[in-house]
């Protein structure tokens, strides 16, 4: 039966993490950069400015939450990071290398700069159509847009309601898996490889499982701590990631900016390594450069995607909580996240990687017997290690267990939302509790069909997402040109700020009061 399971999983995640999806998911983001006028790039500063630049106004609206019942630009920024900077940042790069050479990391420059407008376009819309639920929070998301925005397209009302109902599933179950059990599977065989502890590091016998003590512990002590987060909900996790992810990220970067400037005289090497392998100009033969240049496209794109998820409708959910008024605003930060999470630390795991010997970047071959997080440890190793000192494992270990429970608080208010969406607002407190549960579940059992399964739900969010983007996209030029022409042309234009007359009167009158 497993098998079965097995074999008709691995069919559905071919089409859903293959190269159709792949194109659909790169192309979105192309249509969407050229609709906007490349607005990443001709509203660069602007957009600079208005996110990370904003949290050194002073009296800035960025970091202030101006509602009791809302969350502030920066702290929906942390957590939308808290989700998406993850173990793929430092596993799924070295995966992406292994398969795809270094050229993969070329295609994943490229993934994550159309995925900007991608994932602001999600933030646009998110905001516009987002509503309060009973007890006057924002509720945002894909599942908000495809009802009530491609819903209200003529002939389109029922399919609105369906594939927004099968996105909010998709997203429930996609967060038991990648959003919880794979991140504390991964958090668990980390620390007790890693760490270990002879005395608790043996098999105990609980009803008919065998289950591993250390790893017990490990369990219980997530699921208590991230019960305390996840249980307060939106404004507790806010205030823990405000705090939690800034310091995680800049941590990480330190250190791998200490790798790279221990090798920085690789610089030129590896760079031209990347955009070689990237065309394959380093191949022999005809055969041989289609291949090398498919390897690094697929990869490169399909780690890229895995890494900021871009088009998977998912941050989107907790931007909307947001206290910002603009949705314009709110769709920079998007851009601001993919740039984060994939331009800088992405690209500062491939250095640490391809800079310390471990590829050979004239043939593109693995030299290092390790593998994804492995890999990682050994290159940050060969700056960090003091004789038979593993810092540098300690540090990639440490660095997991940061990425993989900020990962879990992100995707335990992604489940939420969505669960909210189909049962309603009072039975989200039903759906934490498992959730905290599962965590247990993810320390102590070995899952890896549930990861592929909970793999294939997260790609199956990105259909009926990237079909609302794509149906909606006239509506996010619109907005996009309305805020153009009243920020920059000076236009005494009403503003678009919310699909919903009441929230639109609202959110004007906050705007005029000087609040946006």
């Amino acid at each position: 039966m497993l098998d079965k399971i097995e074999s008709v999983n691995s069919a559905v995640n071919g089409v859903v993490w293959g190269i159709p999806m792949l194109v659909l998911i790169i192309g979105t983001g192309i249509y969407m950069t050229v609709r906007t006028r490349f607005f990443q790039i001709t509203r660069a500063k602007h957009v600079t400015l208005h996110t990370i630049g904003g949290i050194f106004k002073k009296g800035n609206t960025v970091k202030a939450a101006q509602e009791k019942t809302s969350i502030s630009q920066f702290q929906a920024l942390c957590t939308a990071l808290a989700a998406t900077i993850g173990v793929g940042n430092i596993a799924g790069v070295a995966a992406a290398i292994a398969a795809g050479g270094p050229g993969a990391i070329f295609w994943m420059w490229l993934s994550a700069f159309f995925g900007m407008m991608t994932n602001y376009s999600e933030n646009v819309l998110g905001i516009y159509y987002r509503r309060k639920n009973s007890r006057d929070e924002w509720c945002g998301g894909a599942m908000y847009y495809l009802r009530d925005g491609l819903g209200s397209k003529r002939g389109c009302a029922v399919p609105g309601k369906i594939l927004a109902m099968l996105f909010s599933v998709f997203c429930v179950l996609a967060s038991f898996g990648i959003g919880n059990m794979s991140q504390i599977n991964t958090i668990s065989g980390n620390i007790t490889s890693v760490f270990a502890v002879p005395a608790l590091d043996r098999d105990i016998l609980i009803g008919a499982a065998v289950i591993n003590l250390y790893e017990l512990v490990v369990g219980i002590i997530l699921m208590l701590l991230a019960g305390l987060v996840i249980v307060g909900g939106i404004k507790r996790i806010a205030q823990v990631t405000e705090k939690f992810v800034p310091f995680m990220a800049c941590a990480y970067i330190l250190g791998a900016l200490i790798v790279f400037i221990a090798n920085i005289g690789k610089a030129g090497e590896v760079f031209g390594a990347i955009f070689s392998f990237a065309f394959g100009l380093r191949a022999v033969g005809g055969a041989a450069i289609g291949l090398a240049v498919k390897s690094a496209v697929t990869w490169g794109f399909k780690r890229g995607v895995f890494s900021n998820e871009a088009g998977l409708g998912s941050s989107v959910m907790v931007h909307s909580a947001s206290n910002v008024i603009e949705p314009v605003r709110q769709g920079m930060w998007g851009i601001f996240e993919v740039f984060a999470d994939t331009i800088v630390v992405c690209t500062l795991t491939a250095f640490s990687i391809l800079s310390t010997g471990l590829i050979d970047l004239h043939t593109g071959k693995m030299i290092s017997a390790n593998k994804e997080t492995a890999l990682v440890s050994e290159a940050f190793g060969s700056v960090f290690n003091i004789g038979s000192l593993n810092i540098g494992g300690a540090f990639i270990a440490v660095a997991i267990l940061l990425f993989a429970f900020s990962t879990v608080l992100g995707w335990s208010y992604y489940g939420t939302k969505a669960w909210e969406f189909l049962f309603g607002t009072r039975s989200t407190i039903i759906y934490k509790v498992i959730f905290v549960v599962f965590i247990v579940f993810g320390a102590t059992m070995s899952l890896d069909l549930a990861w592929d399964i909970s793999d294939t739900f997260n790609g199956l969010m990105a259909l009926p997402n990237l079909i609302g983007v794509l149906a909606l996209s006239g509506t996010v030029v619109k907005i996009t040109a309305n805020y153009i022409s009243r920020t920059f042309r000076g236009s005494r234009e009403a503003p678009m700020l919310s699909a919903f007359e009441d929230i639109q009167e609202e959110q004007a009158q906050k705007l005029e009061n000087g609040r946006g």
